[in-house]
């Protein structure tokens, strides 16, 4: 299934700024997000212990924490990690995207929730395929300025544009609040995820990406970032809504 807003505010123009090769390039942000569910098997026991004890005693993550994970080592206890990959690829291929996973880094993550952020300032040429492994703990992958929810449990896929604003917050909630994920309660997320290139012929299709919207400001910029109506911008951590890079999130939405 593939998730576009039904209607667009022509006053609301986001341009990713990203590397390519040795410059900075400059393209639209997406609002296409392919998403569906793919049948994998849950992680054996002696991962999930595994697992458990790397969180409780290395990350130890604090509400709206995401981390990286030991991938390596949870391959060597995983039997069924080939066919997880496998059935993502299948689910990619079915898409209009044939091998672009094989090619892509992966990384195995965990999250306490997520407070809302962009990945454009790090991942701007790139798109992200998460496949998620836990089950079912009562809550959401929300993109706000799509009014997109996507229930998370094992098996939930998705593509999106880093640069997309993107949270994981409870069911019930409007936006990411601490008292959401209390000590004591299971409210980890564990996910593969992989890089896609944004440049691929086959990712900027299905994800309808154009490219070269701003040369004029990617020549004179020296970093990642992402911009909103031709100011730099950034994300509210409660709420997802935009803001001017530099102010207070008191200001979100305020962005012309």
């Amino acid at each position: 299934m593939n998730h576009r807003p039904q209607q667009h505010q022509a006053q609301d123009l986001l341009t990713s700024y990203f590397w390519s090769g040795d410059g900075i390039r400059s393209r639209c942000v997406s609002d296409i997000v392919p998403c569906g569910r793919v049948d994998v098997p849950m992680p054996p026991a002696r991962l999930l212990a595994d697992w458990a004890r790397e969180i409780s005693s290395r990350l130890v993550l604090e509400p709206g924490d995401v981390e990286a994970m030991p991938l390596a080592r949870a391959r060597a206890r995983w039997p069924d990690y080939a066919r997880c990959v496998q059935a993502v690829s299948d689910w990619a291929c079915a898409l209009g995207l044939p091998g672009v996973l094989a090619g892509s880094d992966v990384a195995l993550m965990a999250c306490r929730g997520a407070r809302y952020h962009h990945d454009g300032a790090q991942y701007g040429g790139a798109a992200f395929c998460n496949l998620f492994l836990s089950e079912d703990r009562g809550q959401d992958l929300h993109f706000p300025s799509l009014g997109l929810r996507i229930p998370l449990s094992r098996g939930t896929v998705v593509i999106f544009d880093t640069c997309q604003p993107h949270g994981v917050i409870q069911r019930h909630s409007s936006g990411f609040h601490v008292a959401d994920f209390p000590p004591g309660q299971d409210c980890i997320q564990l996910f593969l995820t992989w890089e896609l290139p944004i440049e691929d012929t086959h990712v900027a299709h299905a994800l309808q990406v154009a490219f070269d919207t701003a040369p004029s400001t990617s020549s004179q910029l020296h970093e990642e970032q992402v911009w909103l109506n031709g100011a730099r911008a950034a994300v509210c951590p409660d709420s997802g809504r935009w803001c001017r890079a530099g102010e207070s999130p008191g200001s979100c939405g305020d962005l012309p």
